[in-house]
C-alpha cells in the first residue's frame, strides 16, 4: 500500500498512467488495522490542510472519478469552523442556574478552586479527544460519535457502552427539564393549586407531541430564540436577587432551610454527602465532551477545533463563576438548585419562570429528538438490522420509541422530585466518564497499542504530515494474550505519560465512585425531611 498526489488535470481528465485502475472499484479493507486507520487519517488530514492542492490518495484504494465526486460533496457539506464550535460549546454557558447552588455546598474557595482546575482537566481531556480523532478519523472510515472513536481502540463492545450511557444521560437530562418545568408551573400557579405528578406529566405530554418532529432543521429557529431567552434570564435573576430577599419557603421545603439571616462561607461545614452533591453540579459545567467527535465531525478542519474548545472551555469557567459567586453572595445557604425561582417575590418569579418554560421545552425537545434518535441508530438499525428511519416501518417505530422515551422521563421526574439530586445523579454516572474518565483511558488504550504494534515514528509525525505507507511494519506478531505486547505497549514509548493517564483515569472513576455515592445519599435525606416532595406525589418541592 502506497500513497501518491493525484493531478487535478488527470482526476478531471483520466490520465493514461492509472486510467485503467480508476475504471475498476477500489480495493476495500474489510477490517482495516490501526496502521491503517493511520494512514488514511493522516491522507485526510494531509487534504484537509491544502484544499486547493493537487488531493493524495492511497494508492490501493485508488477511487472512480464517481467517487471522488461523491467525497467532494461530503467535504462540502463539512462547512463548521473553530469559530461555530466555539458557539456550538459556549451554549452550555446559558443555563448556569445550578451554578450558585453548587457554591453553597462547598464554599467560596473551594467552589472557585474545583471550577478552576475541574475546567482545565476538561480542557485537557478535550485535548485527548481531538488528538484521537485527528488520528483515527478519514474519509474512508470516518468517526462520527463518541461511540465510533471508543470502537477504533476497544472495540464494539466499548461502543456499545458508550451509547447505552448516551442515552441514558440524555433521557435523564429530559426527565430534569420536565422536572425543572412542572416546578416553575406550580410557582406560576401560586404553588400547590394541582398535583405536581400531573405537572410533571404534562409536559411529557407536550414532549410526546413535539418528539413527532424527526427533523433537528425545525428546531434551529426556536434553538437560537432559547439563547438569548437564557441569556434575559441570567441578567434579569441576578437582578431581582440583588433586590429581593430569597425564597424561604421554597428553601424550606426543598433544602430543609429555616428562614433567618443570610450567612456565606470560604468553606462550608456540611456532610461529606452534600458538598459531593454539590461538585457534581459543577460537572455539568462541561459535559459537553460527549458530542465533542459530533462537532469535529462537521467540521472543514477538524485540526482547528483545539482553538474553538480553548476558548468555550474559557469563557463557561468564567461565566459559571461570576454568576455563582453572584448569586451565593445575596442567598447565602437559602440558594436553590435553580437560581432564578429563589425570589420571594411572586411576579419577578413569574418572569423567570415564564421564560424557562419556553426554553425547557425547546431544549427538552432537542435532547429528546437527538437521544431518540441516537437509540434508534443503535438498537432497531445496528443491533436487530432493522429499518431505515426515513422507512415508513421507521416512521412507526419511531412514535412508539418516542412514547417509551418520554414516558421514562416522567418516571425520572417524578420518581426522584428533586433537581439537584437528580442532576447530581446524571453527571456522576454519565457525564464524569465522558469528559473526565473514558478519554485518558482511550489515550492510554491508543498509545499502547501504538507502541505494541511499532508505530511510535508514525504517531509522532505532526497532524498534517503523510505517512509513508510503504515503510515495512514493525509489529512483531506478538497477541495481547502475551505478557510482552503488555510490556512493550505500556514502556515501550512514553511509559510517564501512560502512567499520568492510568492515574488520571482511577482518579476519575473514583470521583465519579464517590458522586454516586453522595447523590444517592443526597436524594435519600431529602426524603427524610419534613414536608418533602415524595415520589410520584402531588406536594410540589418549591
Amino acid at each position: 500500500m502506497s500513497v501518491h498526489k493525484m493531478d487535478e488535470k488527470s482526476s478531471s481528465e483520466g490520465s493514461t498512467d492509472f486510467a485503467p485502475e480508476l475504471k475498476t472499484e477500489p480495493i476495500s479493507l474489510t477490517e482495516p488495522t490501526l496502521r491503517d486507520y493511520l494512514i488514511y487519517a493522516s491522507v485526510s488530514r494531509s487534504n484537509e490542510t491544502k484544499p486547493s492542492d493537487a488531493q493524495i490518495e492511497v494508492e490501493h484504494a485508488r477511487k472512480t472519478e464517481h467517487q471522488r465526486e461523491l467525497d467532494q460533496a461530503r467535504r462540502a457539506l463539512r462547512t463548521a469552523t473553530w469559530v461555530s464550535v466555539f458557539f456550538l460549546i459556549t451554549t452550555d454557558i446559558l443555563g448556569p442556574f445550578n451554578a450558585p447552588y453548587a457554591f453553597s455546598q462547598v464554599g467560596y474557595v473551594p467552589g472557585a478552586v474545583l471550577y478552576v482546575v475541574m475546567g482545565g482537566v476538561a480542557c485537557f481531556t478535550g485535548l485527548q479527544l481531538w488528538r484521537l480523532f485527528c488520528r483515527l478519523d478519514s474519509h474512508e472510515f470516518p468517526v462520527k460519535t463518541y461511540g465510533d472513536l471508543g470502537e477504533r481502540i476497544f472495540g464494539k463492545e466499548f461502543k456499545h457502552f458508550c451509547t447505552v450511557l448516551q442515552s441514558l444521560q440524555l433521557i435523564i437530562n429530559v426527565g430534569v427539564i420536565c422536572l425543572s418545568n412542572a416546578q416553575s408551573l406550580e410557582q406560576l400557579a401560586a404553588n400547590h393549586q394541582f398535583c405536581f405528578s400531573i405537572s410533571v406529566l404534562i409536559w411529557a405530554i407536550v414532549g410526546m407531541l413535539l418528539g413527532q418532529v424527526r427533523s433537528l432543521q425545525k428546531y434551529g429557529f426556536f434553538a437560537n430564540s432559547a439563547v438569548w431567552l437564557n441569556l434575559l434570564i441570567i441578567f434579569t435573576s441576578m437582578g431581582f436577587v440583588a433586590h429581593s430577599p430569597p425564597n424561604f419557603a421554597a428553601a424550606l421545603t426543598s433544602l430543609g432551610q429555616p428562614e433567618g439571616p443570610v450567612q456565606t462561607a470560604k468553606f462550608v461545614s456540611l456532610p461529606l454527602f452534600d458538598k459531593v452533591n454539590g461538585i457534581m453540579q459543577m460537572v455539568f459545567a462541561y459535559g459537553g465532551a460527549m458530542i465533542f467527535p459530533e462537532f469535529l465531525a462537521e467540521m472543514r478542519r477538524p485540526m482547528d477545533f483545539w482553538k474553538g474548545m480553548i476558548c468555550a472551555q474559557l469563557l463557561i469557567c468564567t461565566a459559571y463563576l461570576m454568576y455563582g459567586l453572584f448569586v451565593y453572595s445575596f442567598q447565602g445557604q437559602f440558594t436553590l438548585p435553580l437560581a432564578y425561582q429563589g425570589v420571594s417575590k411572586q411576579s419577578w418569579q413569574d418572569v423567570g419562570n415564564v421564560f424557562a418554560l419556553i426554553t425547557g421545552i425547546i431544549a427538552a425537545g432537542l435532547y429528546g429528538n437527538i437521544g431518540i434518535k441516537v437509540a434508534y441508530y443503535s438498537i432497531i438499525e445496528d443491533w436487530f438490522q432493522g429499518p431505515a428511519l426515513t422507512s415508513r416501518t421507521g416512521r412507526f417505530i419511531w412514535t412508539v420509541m418516542v412514547f417509551i422515551y418520554w414516558s421514562l422521563a416522567f418516571v425520572v421526574g417524578s420518581a426522584i422530585p428533586q433537581v439537584a439530586s437528580v442532576s447530581g445523579v446524571v453527571a456522576a454516572i454519565c457525564i464524569m466518564q465522558f469528559s473526565y474518565t473514558f478519554p485518558p483511558l482511550m489515550m492510554l488504550g491508543y498509545k499502547m497499542k501504538i507502541a505494541a504494534a511499532g508505530l511510535i515514528a508514525e504517531d509522532s509525525l505532526a497532524i498534517g504530515d503523510v505517512i509513508d505507507a510503504n515503510t515495512p511494519s514493525k509489529d512483531p506478531g506478538d497477541t495481547w494474550m502475551q505478557w510482552s505486547r503488555w510490556k512493550r505497549g505500556f514502556f515501550g514509548g512514553t511509559w510517564y505519560y501512560n502512567l499520568f493517564n492510568l492515574i488520571l483515569f482511577l482518579a476519575s472513576l473514583s470521583m465519579a465512585c464517590l458522586g454516586m455515592y453522595g447523590s444517592g445519599t443526597a436524594i435519600k435525606a431529602t426524603f427524610q425531611l419534613e414536608g418533602a416532595a415524595t415520589s410520584f406525589g402531588c406536594r410540589s418541592p418549591v
